[in-house]
């Protein structure tokens, strides 16, 4: 704590391992290690940093040179972060069906994300990945046979783990896997250094790569040559992808797991959920799936016994999945008569009316900035807004994904504070319009209306037609349902 940083890189690693109070067994000694706490919220960081770092030192990466690699999410964020920190473009490629809030956070993190087809699974995203790479000329980090992945847990990870349990002995190491990196660069210091800790393996149990004893076909760069015979789509992402990577087999190959264990995909999510609901930790299903398997060990272990579990990642990234497909947006039942208990506040009542506020006189400065900016060629199309208006930003999505160039007038913007500028210029429009809500929307002078009037004019049709008498170029191919840009709690509420 309080520790300066030259960059938000030197945040990534020590973690905190934390004691899980009400779901272990009594007498037993069950912890986790919160990677969520890594910068962008998951074990990954540490990959993304030591791959790079690495491909630097080595000279493989050029400065300026764009980076690209195949993710199923949180290694694309990391790479997002470490790139966008030290100035290289990134390039993801990512299977389809994983949670869209990791596309959208890679891309918010300035990356590209190239979405693969679902039925190609991981292979399918791999193989788009070094294909590009090929073509291209770019730097492909090659997470799951990159040895710098493995050696950076082996100095950070592992070490971090020697360190917290340094005054007691630990029995048992839980770890899921994904590129191998976590389990064999952790594995083997824990091999060295704390030769009595067992280490336990889980993997999906509808998915047994490694129960299955069968081996991955390999090109000759070590990279898969397709998808694992056992493998099945299961709900961890993040774990297990269609095949075993290079870095796990090495684990398999060099002894460093010591039993290898199953885990239900609903028991995963249940793990989960408990974890948030009874220890206040927020964490993804990969950790409940390994919290699955530290549990059982404890059931099993005489009092004393000491487990560490890690947890990869934050249930953020898990939003659009399963994981949170019972959790309501809108007020249940119980939470409706919480409301209803007392008279204020609520949205089955209409609430009191407002208080009257001062009148806002229309000045000349006002009346003239809306008719100069209605009358201005260099900017047929004008919106009148409110910065915080989830309207209005529905707005500005439609005219983004159509290419429309246009003026927005920000009311409430610091540039209209100055003499309540922004107020008269609104009573001013008021008067010409006739019309008191925002936003209001004008295309060569003519006012067309608000959010919904432009989304119907725009779904029949006629908006286009206004662009187009008004010479403004548009991209006329974008089909789309402008109601869908609305945020969720401005669609129309269902009954309750």
């Amino acid at each position: 704590m309080g520790t300066r940083f030259d960059s938000i890189l030197g945040t990534i690693g020590r973690t905190p391992v934390v004691r899980i109070n009400k779901l272990a067994p009594a007498g037993v000694n069950l912890f986790v290690k919160l990677e969520a706490f890594n910068p962008m919220g998951s074990v990954k960081d540490r990959l993304a940093l030591g791959v790079i770092e690495d491909a630097e030192k080595r000279g493989l990466l050029k400065p300026g040179q764009t980076v690209i690699e195949a993710t199923s999410g949180n290694t694309g964020i990391g790479l997002a972060m470490v790139c966008a920190q030290k100035g290289y473009p990134l390039v993801l490629t990512m299977a389809e069906n994983f949670s869209v809030e990791r596309r959208r956070m890679m891309r918010f993190l300035g990356a590209q994300v190239i979405l693969t087809p679902a039925a190609e699974k991981g292979s399918g995203m791999l193989a788009k990945a070094v294909e590009l790479a090929e073509a291209h000329g770019w730097f492909l980090c090659r997470q799951f046979e990159n040895e710098a992945n493995a050696d950076f847990h082996s100095r950070t990870t592992a070490p971090e783990i020697l360190e917290d349990f340094a005054d007691v002995q630990l029995d048992y190491w839980v770890t899921g896997f994904g590129t191998g990196g976590t389990l064999k660069g952790v594995a083997r210091v824990l091999r060295e250094k704390s030769p009595q800790t067992r280490i336990l393996v889980c993997e999906p149990d509808n998915s047994p790569l490694l129960g299955s004893g069968v081996r991955q076909v390999r090109a000759p760069d070590g990279a898969p040559a397709g998808s694992h015979p056992s493998f099945r789509p299961h709900l961890m992402q993040g774990w297990t992808p269609d095949f075993i990577s290079k870095l796990t087999e090495d684990a398999v190959a060099q002894g460093l797991i010591d039993q290898i264990m199953p885990i239900p995909g609903d028991e995963a999510l249940c793990l989960s959920r408990e974890l948030a609901r009874k220890e206040g930790i927020f964490c993804g299903i990969t950790a409940g799936a390994t919290l699955a398997g530290g549990l059982r060990i404890c059931r099993s272990s005489p009092a004393g016994t000491n487990v560490l579990c890690m947890l990869p990642d934050t249930g953020e990234r898990y939003l659009s999945t399963p994981l949170f497909a019972d959790i309501e947006t809108e007020m249940t039942a119980e939470e409706l008569e919480v409301s209803r208990s007392t008279p204020g506040y609520r949205f089955d009542r209409p609430s009191a009316a407002p208080a009257a506020s001062a009148a806002v006189n229309i000045t000349p400065d006002a009346e003239t900035f809306v008719a100069q900016a209605l009358s201005d060629p260099a900017h047929p199309v004008v919106m009148f807004a409110l910065e915080w208006c989830e309207f209005c930003w529905s707005l500005r999505k439609l005219f983004a994904k159509c290419g429309i160039d246009y003026r927005s007038v920000d009311l409430d913007s610091a540039q209209y504070q100055q003499d309540n500028l922004g107020g008269a210029i609104r009573a001013a429009l008021n008067a010409h319009t006739g019309c008191i809500t925002i936003p209001q929307i004008f295309v060569a002078g003519e006012f067309i209306g608000g959010c919904t009037e432009v989304f119907d004019e725009f779904k029949s049709g006629r908006l286009q037609q206004r662009l187009e008498q008004a010479g403004v170029v548009y991209d006329k191919k974008v089909t789309i349902d402008p109601y869908s840009l609305l945020p969720s709690w401005l669609h129309p509420r269902q009954s309750s």
